[in-house]
């Protein structure tokens, strides 16, 4: 049978196929709190009025996104009730039959059709090099393969469960959008995306600037500054015309009810520790880590008092505060100001000196990092938010192809806590074993890689675990250590950010 040709498309359906078949076989693996999570939100919005959704607190995980995600919530329920009734009961807490479960993993799997055709966008919008390649090395087939079988899409959605393929589709599809030169379509994606998770304003200002810089002034100087009186005033109206109508359109019922600010209560509580149940491997949880190695060394050398010391966790993944015990503790207008700090350097740059689109998706990943690393209360499953776009430049150049291995293989790598039940521990290391093998192997096909650079990007990642373990056992189990993974995240940030200017 012939080899399918790098033009033909008839290669991406199976590949996608595939990787559905492989979501199907997962149904009854493992899953966390977040599965009743969802289960809560679909009875909370079938069965309770509008005026009540935000209210509502019969369990203790409470509606937290925006409208439009329970308006989806909403959609889904009513084909919940054709499986099982009972899961639409608010008072039926920690509910989980078999057709419960059926139910909810098929509709992650359904609405992932969003985040297959935001990757077939996405590869179209690859650059290609002049001359014929095979199939396999080509970076599309590449880049379609980063996407649909990335690893931690596949255990934080499918295993852990989630809805982030759905959402990361959107996203994606919004990318692809601004790479295809369709402005005003990438920025109506971004702003329903950001209506149905508003963790998406992490990369907001991306968008913000370079919508403004590059969409609204349409001309630029021979040295490449803003020419001002190239501004549109059309064209800035009709993007505020689209944020204001999704924006009406998501919060307008809750607005006209008076209960917009109970809305916002419950989509920033930042009551919520400083970091989540699992650190995020930031900058916040070396911090925490430092904290935590003062007060054991000034207790064990009697120079603290145990019993005056804070007892509140650092990780608590509910409503919970809590001081640090030697350094000063941290509030959310302190990591909004480091965050800002952090990512304005990228955010400067495609202001003064534009590169189109992909400066903008250069500027997107720099913006999800510094969130990341600097954010306040970041869940470990964010590091998707850069990993999934970078995707897109790793493919296109041989540095960037670098830093994406370094980057995927750490931050992967500190999804692992999310799945702690021994039957999912050889999946999620074979998972991550073939996803890393072909990131590596694909990549240096298609640049040409040394042993050498490969060597030294895989040590970078790896080499860190061993120091670890040394380190903690150092420690004889009296504090719990933060991998060096962390020191590997900050790395990537550093190295990306250069890249801007």
């Amino acid at each position: 049978m012939a080899t399918p040709r790098a033009d033909d498309w008839s290669w991406f359906p199976a590949l996608a196929l595939g990787v559905s078949f492989l979501k199907c076989i997962l149904i009854n693996a493992y899953h966390s709190t977040d599965f009743e999570v969802h289960r809560n939100w679909l009875a909370i919005t079938h069965s309770l009025p509008v005026s009540k959704w935000y209210h509502e607190n019969t369990s203790e995980w409470t509606l937290d996104y925006p409208p439009l995600f329970a308006w989806f919530e909403y959609s889904l329920s009513h084909v919940a009730q054709h499986f099982d009734k009972e899961m639409l009961v608010v008072q039926n807490l920690i509910y989980t039959s078999p057709a419960t479960i059926l139910f909810q993993r098929l509709s992650v799997i359904v609405t992932d059709i969003v985040f297959i055709y935001a990757v077939k966008e996405c590869c179209r919008s690859v650059r290609e090099e002049k001359g014929s390649k095979d199939l396999l090395g080509h970076p599309f087939f590449i880049l379609a393969a980063l996407l649909l079988w990335n690893f931690g899409l596949l255990i934080v959605d499918h295993i852990h469960f989630q809805y982030n393929g759905f959402l990361f589709g959107i996203l994606l599809l919004s990318v692809a959008r601004h790479l295809q030169g369709r402005h005003l379509e990438g920025a109506l994606l971004f702003t329903v995306l950001l209506n149905l998770k508003h963790i998406y304003l992490y990369i907001a200002p991306a968008y913000g600037i370079f919508l403004l810089r590059s969409y609204c002034f349409t001309k630029d100087n021979t040295d490449g500054s803003v020419r001002w009186s190239s501004f549109s005033p059309v064209r800035l109206v009709a993007l505020g015309s689209i944020v204001i109508s999704v924006g009406a359109l998501s919060f307008g019922p809750f607005i006209a009810m008076g209960q917009l600010p109970q809305v916002l209560s419950r989509l920033f509580p930042f009551k919520r520790g400083l970091c989540h149940a699992y650190w995020a491997p930031n900058v916040w949880a070396l911090y925490n880590m430092v904290d935590k190695a003062l007060s054991v060394l000034g207790v064990r050398l009697k120079l603290l008092d145990v019993a005056k010391l804070p007892k509140a966790s650092m990780t608590g993944g509910l409503v919970q505060e809590f001081q640090h015990s030697i350094l000063p503790s941290v509030s959310p207008s302190i990591t909004l100001i480091c965050t800002l700090l952090s990512i304005m350097p990228a955010v400067l740059s495609i202001w003064c000196r534009p590169r189109g689109a992909r400066g903008f998706l250069r500027c997107l990943v720099v913006c999800a990092l510094g969130s990341f690393m600097f954010g306040w209360h970041v869940h470990e499953k964010a590091i998707l938010m850069a990993i999934l776009p970078f995707s897109i430049l790793a493919v296109e150049s041989r540095e960037d192809a670098g830093i994406f291995l370094m980057l995927t293989t750490t931050g992967h790598y500190s999804l692992f806590p999310l799945l702690f039940t021994a039957a999912e521990l050889p999946i999620k290391v074979l998972l991550m074993l073939l996803f890393t093998l072909y990131s590596f192997t694909s990549l240096k096909k298609l640049f040409r890689l040394t042993i050498g650079f490969l060597v030294t990007s895989l040590t970078k990642a790896l080499l860190p675990r061993l120091l670890s373990l040394a380190g903690r056992a150092a420690l004889g189990g009296v504090l719990v250590v933060p991998n060096f993974f962390h020191l590997r995240m900050m790395e990537a940030t550093v190295f990306l950010g250069p890249s801007m200017l």
